[in-house]
């Protein structure tokens, strides 16, 4: 990948806690990935074919673009849901309670595709009309599709498919930042910042990143607990 570092400059104020963001990587690079389903497994070496095996900022754009898609689907389904749940103050309340998380998650995942475009623009990379433009807008509508379709067949298996995806997500931000050890003098200054965070370095903003998916992956295998709990209370 091209040199960043002399890209940033020391930002002002508070910064993430750069061993607790060290210890989550160590956890993240020790730990297995999930076994994905077949969905993910294609669109995993989909990207690989066309953007390369190894992380960059301008792969890692693409991946956010896609990885929003499952919770715009689960907060369009949840406001149509309203629609109909309204009059049913308890359901409708719980159905609001969902709009709320899967919004605050697509803003989380909306952070992180600004934060890679900017990295992708300051290098130079990640311009092409095809691959940056054309090609991940044609993922993030089938897999729109896909999670569409999940959610209404069978809910559970859309949280499945949203858990492996971030599962992936996770393990690639942690080992990038394992791969670039100069990351970690990298220093991050950015109108997102304010907005997101500030952080040491480029390394800590990245890890930090792959903790965000991993609570994303969290919370759907949450959500996945949930429903086979209710299909099956013993």
């Amino acid at each position: 990948m091209p040199a960043v570092t002399q890209l940033f400059s020391q930002p002002a104020g508070p910064k993430a806690d750069s061993d607790h963001l060290r210890r989550a990587q160590a956890q993240t690079l020790a730990a297995p990935r999930c076994r994905y389903g077949i969905p993910v497994r294609l669109l995993v070496r989909c990207l690989d074919a066309v953007y390369g095996r190894a992380g960059s900022f301008a792969k890692f754009q693409v991946l956010e673009l896609v990885a929003r898609v499952p919770y715009q689907t689960w907060e369009r389904i949840a406001y149509l849901a309203i629609n109909r749940l309204y009059r049913q103050t308890g359901l409708a309340r719980g159905v609001h309670e969902r709009i709320i998380e899967a919004r605050e998650q697509q803003d989380n995942e909306e952070w992180h595709l600004l934060i890679m475009a900017e990295l992708a623009a300051r290098e130079g990379t990640g311009r092409g009309w095809i691959r940056y433009r054309f090609l991940p807008q044609l993922l993030a509508t089938l897999y729109y599709a896909l999670s569409w379709l999940l959610f209404l067949v069978a809910s559970a298996a859309s949280y499945r498919l949203n858990a492996d995806f971030e599962d992936h997500a996770e393990h690639e931000y942690m080992e990038f930042v394992a791969a670039h050890p100069e990351l970690d003098t990298c220093r991050w200054d950015s109108p997102e910042a304010a907005g997101y965070g500030r952080f040491a370095s480029v390394a800590d903003l990245i890890r930090q990143i792959g903790c965000d998916e991993r609570e994303h992956k969290q919370e759907s295998l949450a959500r996945l607990a949930e429903l086979r709990l209710a299909k099956d209370p013993s």
